[in-house]
């Protein structure tokens, strides 16, 4: 279990500052993350890096000369947000283009996603690549499905190595995708993983077994079975990996050339690894494989969890040349770097705070409204920080255990941005945007973009200078409706959010337009989301980390669904107040 904390709520903001004064040689605290401390004299092309904390040294633990050059880092098991990664961008880009590589989950493909689009419009060449290494996530048909794990090692290193040598932007992108193409990996887990403060882990293995293709965040593996020796260990790593359909198109295991590295998740001892690894090094000599700089240690963790994961790198000569060349950073160090031929890099301000920046004219019934809303904001944070618990342990059943953290930082980063903004006078639009903003940013993940979404589109509709309406409420619901399936590509019988946000705003569309009041249409709304969010236990997951493990999610409801349905039943009460 994870012991060492001061509020759990802060212990990744609390990690990054220790980690920074620690780490002054190769990076800088920069706001969402770290960025270089220092540049090359030659403008390089900048690899951005990024994901959810607790999986040390990914990712700011590879940040450095050779390799990446900056890394935003989201709360504990929750992806940045798009500010927070916007943010890195900018403080690492050198004028010649940026590339984000990430693991390929739901939340990181949403923000990294809109903070490409934000740096674009300002004439930043901002590429992507993600890393689908897992095996057990998705079948070898459909590896554009699958999630990133310690794979991400390689296409990092590889990438980084080539904007330390010069390429354009064209030439890493192009190094990245051959890297994610031709690596493989699988793991497995002993036991889960205890968050800060947390009384029990997201997940447990029966004494005695071993779960088969666990994710990093806590997902729960696709079998259980016994443990075995470490050289049985080694032969489940090999037999996997070395299967027909995983070997990389261009790659051939007679003859070939391979990265083995052998990652510990947290609590597995290296003396164990090098055990397992013993074996792994002949089995794959014994199919005809040449080993290549083989690394053994933590590489990407999971806190505390109990387990060990074996990925492959198949290396032509240039990926080979590119992996072995110079890297120094924090955590992964290979070769030399000529520290002299760097210069440091001299922070730029932090810019105004948004609490300084102007609002606009609201009108006095615009103000009366965001007082309602903030008051809103107030009982959805009560409601899901009674229920976070619980939403959590529904999550972990068969995603990563993390949907009732992250909606509680949410919902208590809404409401204070909305109570400070309710001081200032700030109209409805004004408060819902910067609540919005506020949840988007301290939440993170996939609920936290949704929900961020959500707050500013209805903003838009209900702008600052007249009268908050049933008609406005209930068309601006609609719009955040249609622009969560347009962003998060779900569907009605996905078993997501949607699920329950479709019948609420088509309800509440339609009871506004038979002609009544807010209160009652939102009353009526509330409870087609209750329903259809309890009727989420009869469907599969289709999209998101549930995904994966099928029909572990039957007679589970979606914790998103619940969620929404549960802040919408709490809405309800401020409303009928009035």
């Amino acid at each position: 279990m994870t012991r060492l904390w001061n509020d759990p709520a802060s212990f990744a903001d609390d990690m990054v500052d220790g980690f920074v004064r620690a780490s002054g040689r190769w990076v800088r605290k920069v706001s969402g993350g770290v960025s270089r401390s220092t540049r090359s004299s030659a403008d390089e092309v900048a690899l951005v890096i990024g994901g959810g904390s607790g999986h040390y040294p990914a990712f700011g633990g590879l940040v450095g000369p050779g390799l990446a050059h900056g890394a935003a880092m989201g709360n504990l098991f929750a992806s940045p947000s798009a500010h927070q990664v916007e943010s890195v961008i900018r403080a690492s880009h050198q004028g010649r283009g940026v590339l984000l590589s990430f693991g390929n989950y739901a939340g990181d493909v949403l923000h990294f996603g809109a903070a490409q689009e934000a740096v674009r419009r300002d004439g930043i060449d901002c590429r992507t690549v993600l890393v689908t290494d897992d095996i057990f996530s998705a079948q070898p048909s459909e590896t554009e499905k699958r999630r990133g794990i310690a794979g991400d090692l390689t296409v990092f290193k590889t990438a980084g190595a080539a904007a330390a040598a010069g390429y354009d932007l064209d030439g890493v992108e192009r190094v990245a995708r051959l890297a994610n193409a031709r690596t493989r990996s699988m793991g497995v887990a002993f036991t889960g993983c205890t968050l800060p403060g947390a009384d029990a882990p997201l997940f447990t293995v029966p004494e005695g077994k071993m779960a088969v293709g666990l994710g990093i965040h806590g997902e729960p593996g696709i079998e259980i079975t016994d443990i075995p020796s470490a050289d049985g260990l080694a032969e489940l790593f090999v037999q996997h990996l070395l299967d027909g359909a995983e070997v990389p198109d261009g790659a051939t295991v007679d003859g070939g050339r391979v990265v083995p590295i052998l990652n510990g998740l947290g609590s597995v001892k290296n003396e164990e690894l090098y055990v397992v690894f013993s074996r792994i090094a002949d089995l794959l000599e014994d199919a005809g494989l040449t080993l290549v700089d083989p690394q053994v240690g933590e590489f990407c963790t999971s806190f505390d969890m109990a387990g060990a994961s074996l990925t492959l790198l198949w290396v032509d000569e240039e990926l080979e040349r590119l992996w072995l060349a110079p890297a120094d950073t924090p955590a992964f160090r290979t070769g030399s770097i000529e520290r002299e031929a760097l210069v440091a890099v001299v922070p730029q301000e932090a810019g105004a705070d948004d609490a300084e920046r102007p609002l606009p004219e609201a009108s006095d019934d615009s103000r009366r409204a965001a007082a309602r809303i903030a008051a809103a904001l107030e009982a959805a944070r009560d409601a899901i920080g009674a229920e976070a618990d619980e939403l959590g342990r529904i999550d972990a059943i068969a995603g990563d255990g993390d949907h009732g953290i992250g909606m509680k930082r949410g919902t208590v980063a809404a409401a204070a941005a909305a109570s400070g903004l309710v001081e200032r006078g700030a109209g409805a639009g004004s408060l819902l945007e910067g609540a919005g903003d506020a949840w988007s940013d301290r939440a993170g993940g996939t609920s936290g973009a949704i929900w961020g979404l959500i707050l500013t589109t209805l903003a838009g509709h209900l702008g600052n200078t007249e009268a908050v309406s049933a008609p406005k409420v209930a068309s601006g619901i609609a719009a955040a409706k249609d622009a969560v399936m347009a962003y998060g590509k779900a569907s009605v019988g996905d078993k997501t959010l949607v699920d329950a946000l479709v019948p609420f705003a088509d309800t509440l569309a339609s009871r506004v337009q038979a002609g009544d009041g807010l209160a009652q249409a939102w009353k009526e709304a509330a409870s087609a989301a209750s329903t259809a969010a309890t009727a989420t236990a009869d469907l599969m997951p289709v999209m998101g980390r549930a995904r994966s493990h099928g029909t572990k999610a039957l007679g589970v409801p979606d914790p998103g669904a619940l969620s929404l349905a549960l802040i919408a039943g709490r809405v309800h009460a401020v409303l009928a107040e009035d």
